[in-house]
This record gives C-alpha cells, sequence and structure tokens, in this order.
C-alpha cells in the first residue's frame, strides 16, 4: 500500500490559505462549506476530501445554499468567459431553440416559486433532459426541493473537487 498521495490532493495541501481559499470559492460559493473543508486540510486522500466535503454540505443552513446557489447561473444561461459553466452546461449547446426557449420559461417560474435559480448537475445532461427535471421539480414543496438542490449541489461539488485534484495540464482542457 502507498501513502503518497495523488499529485493533485499534495498540490491542494500545500496551497496557502488564501489560494486553497480561493480555490475552493471556485468549487462553491458558500462561505461555511469552504470554511469545513479549509479546516480538514491536509486530507492523506482524495476519499478524505470528498468526506468532508459531504460533511459540510450535510450541515449548511438554508442561507448557506442560498450563497451557494448563488454562485450558479441559471441552466442555458452561463456566465460569458466562465469555463466552468460552459463546460458544465456543454449539453445545453446542442438543444432545440424550443427547448431552451421553454427551459428559460420554467427557470423563470421555478425562481418565481423558490426565490433561486433551478439548481441540478448538469454534466452529461442533454437539454431535454434539464427542462424534463426542471418541469417535475417545479411543483415540489419548498423543504423537498431544498433537499433535491443539498444533493445537486453536492454532485456539482465533488466533480468540481475531482477536476481541482487533476493534474494541471488535464484541468486546463
Amino acid at each position: 500500500m502507498t501513502t503518497t498521495s495523488p499529485p493533485g490532493l499534495t498540490r491542494f495541501n500545500a496551497l496557502d490559505e488564501p489560494a486553497a481559499r480561493s480555490a475552493l470559492h471556485e468549487v462553491c460559493a458558500a462561505s461555511a462549506w469552504v470554511e469545513r473543508l479549509l479546516a480538514a486540510r491536509p486530507g492523506a486522500t482524495a476519499g478524505d476530501l470528498y468526506a468532508a466535503s459531504d460533511a459540510a454540505m450535510a450541515a449548511l443552513t438554508a442561507d448557506d445554499l442560498g450563497e451557494a446557489m448563488a454562485g450558479h447561473p441559471p441552466i442555458g444561461r452561463p456566465r460569458p468567459g466562465d469555463p466552468t459553466s460552459a463546460r458544465e452546461q456543454s449539453g445545453m449547446a446542442g438543444a432545440a431553440d424550443t427547448v431552451k426557449a421553454e427551459l428559460l420559461a420554467l427557470n423563470l417560474a421555478y425562481q418565481e416559486r423558490f426565490g433561486h435559480v433551478f439548481l441540478i448537475c448538469a454534466t452529461g445532461r442533454g437539454g431535454e433532459e434539464m427542462r424534463d427535471a426542471l418541469r417535475e421539480r417545479i411543483g415540489n414543496p419548498p423543504e423537498r426541493e431544498r433537499e433535491i438542490v443539498r444533493t445537486e449541489l453536492g454532485k456539482i461539488n465533488r466533480i468540481r473537487l475531482t477536476r481541482l485534484l487533476e493534474p494541471e495540464e488535464d484541468r486546463s482542457a
């Protein structure tokens, strides 16, 4: 059994606190989540980092979740110049204009109902699949939707943490 850390984890563990804070904030905009992961450093394995993320996610308050969601653009409208949101929402690129228009209308209705953006782990999903999920979730009671959002945010954070731990040359792709 090896005791060496993956190179990306070694690099992350070696970051000074401001740099680590910035890197984690790129993963999740919730300050409480970032603080919990900073407190868990250094981790011996990627699994340690993921477990800390899961525990931090479970501890987020409604306000913390709101802060995290504010860091995400609406589905179908990635932030210009933001390669992360463009990559994560790449499934929208091939969506028909009618699907994009419907998603925009549903997004607005969802925001009106719940007071925040519709959050879904978009990686690997096409436009129709995201639209269908939004159609299904818009009727949820707020408490149920909050827990779904927590789960989806956890998936997004896991993908982003995994990418953070990739070798530098792989992360620029």
